[in-house]
């Protein structure tokens, strides 16, 4: 799927990354966006950064805001407001330490009821480095049922190697509980400008991921 050019676009989504530090949120991040290998480890990041990703899907051109949150505890103050209108919120841990995945239960799904506003977010579990299956301490089926327990959809990646890295978001999976109770209500966003047309609510589009739902 191309990208779109940046002038202009039909609907925006924003989509949150959260997870403890050095799980490799930032390198999920740059691979998705950049469609290229991470070779080396990308310094932890401070506070909030974030990248702009444009596609097109079924002929509408999408914005995506992805925002990449600090792991460590004494950010999360920093942090937390930008759960706020969240569409989406990918919660990521490293297959490789156990911690990491414990800390799903024990902070990161609090912080989202917590902080959390748009109850029909749609969440994501990324199980984070399976190109390290030989360190693995936390099992694909582990991981799975968690998501399940959590009404998250569920993958595993390798930012290393771009596995289940696609170039259009897979939030949404065909036949997904998520997905069926959920539609991504959209702001109208500069509709004399852009000639936007989300003032409609944005349709799931299986496989493939947001599809606005103007036609």
């Amino acid at each position: 799927m191309a990208s779109s050019p940046a002038s202009s676009y039909d609907c925006s989504f924003k989509i949150l990354l959260i997870g403890d530090s050095a799980v490799g949120k930032s390198s999920l991040l740059v691979s998705f966006v950049s469609a290229s290998h991470i070779d080396d480890e990308i310094a932890p990041t401070i506070g909030v950064d974030f990248k702009i990703k444009f596609l097109t899907v079924n002929g509408k051109k999408l914005k995506l805001t992805i925002w990449d949150t600090a792991g460590q505890e004494r950010f999360r103050g920093i942090t937390s407001s930008y759960y706020r209108g969240a569409h989406g919120i990918i919660l990521v841990y490293d297959v490789t330490k156990r911690e990491s995945f414990t800390n799903l239960a024990d902070v990161w799904a609090k912080e989202i009821e917590l902080h959390s506003t748009n109850k029909e977010c749609i969440k994501m579990l990324v199980g984070n480095k399976v190109d390290k299956n030989e360190e693995r301490m936390v099992t694909r089926e582990e991981g799975l049922a968690f998501a399940q327990e959590s009404g998250c959809l569920f993958l595993e990646s390798s930012a290393k190697t771009r596995e289940n890295i696609l170039e259009v978001p897979s939030l949404l999976e065909e036949g997904s509980s998520v997905v069926k109770r959920n539609s991504l209500k959209q702001k109208h966003e500069n509709k004399a400008k852009n000639g936007g047309c989300c003032h409609k609510k944005a349709e799931p589009d299986a496989h493939k991921g947001f599809a606005c739902a103007c036609a």
